[in-house]
């Protein structure tokens, strides 16, 4: 029953996230293509750099999208767990994509220092501005999905930063207007990409966690087999593992060993009664033992 709810729950929000990316692509693949427009007629790097970073969010919203469609996809005879992590998968290519984005703003940027160049800032002012909307706009469609999503959260994110960029660019163009300081361009566009890095590093190193099959964030290994050891009748706990297959799902495996006298399958209730109050895990596999069985645990109970 409990699966039976999660998956319900997974289609659901799959469903939700799937229409939040759809509409949030068609918005800024439509705005990437003005600002490419833009960024070559008006001559601005920081254009350019926002478009670029543009791209990477039109990448990640498909991807995205056809991460939720794949990952909705249920398990096989060659693929047990399903297709989840593919949503995994896409955001660590986003990350991988920014990062180059970057290295490519940077190069620019040394090279526009080098030899300015002229800058239309009215025409950069009136496209930037129109970014800033449609940036906004996307992130209130993604910022429900984002919390129970990595895959969504890496969207969320390049469309943040964008938003971040837009705002940078504005400004830029105001400036260079005012003043005619046109090396303020590579200025703001190498300003975007810093400004993004930490939140790429982020996302990556999060997804490279679930990659590896780590423990998730939230949680650490102590913690939980503390609360299971503290179950009456348990006596010792080994092979504990714990691990997400994407964002929104924790799963656990152990073995555990109880005292000769206590009843088996009431103390595997507690204990999965006890994992998924303190820690939301309903996905867990608990092979049970009795502690004279011939095993040597290495994982001794909490006293």
């Amino acid at each position: 029953m409990l699966d039976d709810a999660a998956n319900h729950g997974h289609d659901h929000t799959a469903g939700a996230n799937a229409r939040a990316l759809t509409w949030a692509l068609a918005l800024t693949g439509t705005y990437m293509v003005a600002e490419v427009v833009g960024g070559i007629v008006y001559n601005s790097l920081a254009l350019l750099s926002d478009a670029a970073h543009m791209l990477t969010d039109v990448a990640a919203l498909a991807i995205a999208l056809i991460a939720i469609r794949v990952g909705a996809r249920p398990a096989d005879e060659r693929r047990t767990f399903g297709y989840r992590r593919f949503e995994v998968l896409a955001a660590a290519f986003n990350a991988a994509l920014l990062f180059a984005v970057a290295i490519y703003v940077f190069v620019e940027a040394v090279r526009r220092f080098s030899n300015p160049e002229p800058v239309g800032s009215l025409g950069m002012l009136v496209v930037a501005a129109i970014g800033l909307v449609v940036n906004l706009v996307s992130m209130r469609l993604l910022s429900a999905g984002q919390a129970r999503s990595l895959n969504v959260k890496g969207a969320y994110l390049e469309v943040w930063a964008d938003m971040i960029g837009s705002l940078g660019v504005i400004g830029g163009a105001l400036l260079i207007r005012w003043t005619g300081w046109t090396w303020v361009d590579p200025i703001v566009a190498v300003a975007i990409a810093i400004w993004v890095l930490p939140r790429t590093w982020t996302l990556l190193r999060d997804a490279t966690n679930i990659l590896l099959e780590g423990v998730p964030a939230r949680l650490t290994l102590n913690s939980v087999r503390g609360a299971i050891s503290a179950v009456p009748g348990v006596t010792s706990l080994h092979e504990l593992h714990i691990w997400s297959m994407s964002q929104d799902d924790i799963n656990l495996t152990a073995h555990v060993s109880v005292a000769p006298e206590a009843a088996t399958d009431e103390v595997r209730k507690a204990i999965e009664a006890v994992v998924e109050r303190e820690f939301d895990i309903t996905h867990l596999a608990i092979q049970m033992e009795t502690a004279d069985e011939n095993c040597q645990p290495d994982e001794p109970a909490h006293p």
